[in-house]
């Protein structure tokens, strides 16, 4: 029986958001039952309906007050929040609903290149300048401030003299697709003992 019902956060293009869903299409315990997209041309929001999941889109105004997103969310009876790729700040009325429930990746080794502006190739592009023999990423509870929730888990990868931000993303990425949905699912049972 399902009873514990994700819902994820997603601003782009999904990847993560897709690589997770899948992950849990036959998890007995955990499913992806919703996706929440704040820009309505977002490619995410393709690939969640290419997967059968509902996407409810919505405006940055609206997720700063509680009536919409909460409602949006009781009536799937979500349990855990995933964020993908999520820029907007979380506010404290989701914060406080969803206590140690809410999980966000982000692309570097904390508390390393975090913070407001920090994500994406803005990331890679900081790693590199600095000349950061290594780089990865960090899966960690939201707090109210960027990338100040506490650390649940991290990888790492190297960083050659040689690479490219670009290249450097295809490294985080491949960590991302690796791990996250799998620390979710640890994160998620061990919520259950």
């Amino acid at each position: 029986m399902i009873k514990n019902n994700i819902v994820i956060f997603a601003s782009g293009s999904g990847t993560n958001a897709e690589r997770i869903i899948e992950y849990f299409e036959k998890n007995e315990r955990s499913k992806v039952v919703l996706v929440m997209c704040n820009k309505p041309n977002a490619y995410v929001v393709k690939r969640a309906k290419k997967k059968n999941v509902y996407c409810h889109v919505f405006n940055s105004e609206s997720f700063k007050k509680n009536d919409d997103i909460l409602s949006v969310m009781q009536k799937f009876e979500v349990k855990w929040i995933v964020l993908a790729g999520f820029l907007l700040k979380v506010p404290a009325y989701i914060i406080n609903n969803f206590t140690n429930r809410i999980v966000n990746i982000h692309p570097s080794l904390l508390p390393n290149f975090g913070g407001k502006g920090m994500y994406g190739m803005n990331v890679h592009r900081a790693v590199i300048n600095n000349n950061e023999s290594k780089s990865g990423i960090t899966i960690h509870h939201v707090s109210e401030e960027y990338d100040e929730g506490n650390v649940i888990f991290q990888a790492q990868c190297t960083v050659s003299e040689l690479d490219t931000a670009e290249d450097l993303a295809k490294k985080v990425q491949t960590l991302e697709h690796q791990h996250y949905a799998k620390v979710i699912d640890r994160l998620i049972q061990g919520s259950e003992l």
